[in-house]
């Protein structure tokens, strides 16, 4: 008789204990997880209700200037009266957006630039031609300090937020073009690639079966990364001031830094450049976290090496006893501990 083949609901409870496995192994891993959990969920609250979590508008004043923290306003307030706190957390959904819309645009452009060029470069064929295209318009755009060269994009357009998204997702895209065709070059020549190609399976369906799937694991560990640093550089061109504007009405944090550490501010009322710094560095910090910990779960070396490290402090399950010749349980006899290193 047949094997009844796993239901989805087990294969799925599996996979998540898998991945609360490598977690609890892991706690920096479960600490980034859980911050980029409540960094999302505070965005989407601000966003659809933001009353419940910022007591001021974006130009709100509240009557107070230039006081210290307290707990009516967590991070003080500044010399027009603003409470900081309600203006940082205002700039959340914004910088991280921008942060995983970019680092996503990039992903896709980059990424299909990245499969033509890696998958079909067979020499004297066109796609050796396309591929050559592509790879030499990206060294154009490597060639190019990125921060540098969507600065001069940035005013060349004019100042404003989306003319600074703009510019650096036109500078973005060649590092995923890279990334991409690296990988696909290594795929593409594997044994089970080759014996799918011998056995006369489509060369898209080889594409997308196998080389797209084996993509995934660096591709969602670099992309996760790639949000805290497409984050660090819009904040960086927000800070010299080509991004946009602060007092506004939508606050950003680059934007906060330059406007806070003017003028002398920053040495006579530090809090508030405290601010939005801090919440830059936990934001990227909860997306480095994150990336380690995709990267161990997604490789399957380590994250078997994860699974046994946590079964081995795991009590060992309880084996029956051995019956006796009888047919029932020798007397006094007591079950053997499992020992799972006998497996092997």
């Amino acid at each position: 008789m047949a094997p009844t083949p796993p239901r989805a609901s087990s294969q799925f409870r599996e996979t998540l204990g898998t991945f609360w496995r490598v977690l609890r192994a892991n706690p920096l891993s479960f600490l980034g997880f859980l911050m980029v959990a409540i960094i999302c969920l505070t965005a989407l609250i601000i966003l659809v209700a933001p009353h419940l979590l910022v007591p001021y508008g974006p130009q709100v004043n509240t009557g107070s200037y230039s006081r210290g923290p307290s707990w009516k306003h967590l991070f003080g307030t500044d010399g027009n009266g603003f409470d900081i706190y309600s203006n940082v957390m205002l700039a959340l959904p914004l910088d991280l957006g921008i942060g995983v819309g970019i680092a996503g645009a990039a992903l896709l452009v980059g990424g299909g630039l990245g499969l033509v060029a890696g998958f079909y470069d067979r020499p004297g064929t066109i796609g050796a031609a396309v591929s050559l295209s592509i790879m030499r318009l990206t060294d154009i755009f490597l060639s190019f300090p990125s921060l540098i060269l969507a600065l001069a994009i940035t005013r060349a357009l004019g100042i404003g937020v989306w003319e600074t998204v703009f510019a650096i997702g036109l500078t973005w895209w060649p590092f995923y073009v890279r990334l991409v065709r690296g990988e696909v070059l290594a795929i593409k020549h594997l044994p089970y690639v080759t014996a799918a190609r011998a056995a006369g399976v489509r060369e898209n369906r080889i594409l997308l079966r196998h080389v797209v799937r084996n993509l995934l694991e660096p591709i969602i560990v670099y992309f996760t990364l790639d949000i805290g640093t497409v984050l660090v550089t819009y904040s960086t061109i927000g800070f010299i001031g080509v991004a946009s504007k602060y007092p506004g009405p939508q606050p950003e944090w680059g934007a906060m830094l330059a406007y806070y550490q003017g003028g002398g501010l920053i040495n006579t009322y530090p809090w508030e450049v405290f601010a939005p710094g801090l919440a830059i560095f936990i934001t990227v910090l909860a997306f480095s976290l994150l990336g380690d910990g995709l990267r161990d779960i997604l490789d399957p070396r380590t994250r078997r090496a994860f699974v046994r490290s946590t079964a081995s402090h795991d009590p060992p399950p309880e084996v029956p006893a051995l019956p006796s010749a009888g047919g029932g349980a020798a007397p006094g006899a007591v079950a053997a501990p499992f020992d799972p290193g006998g497996l092997g």
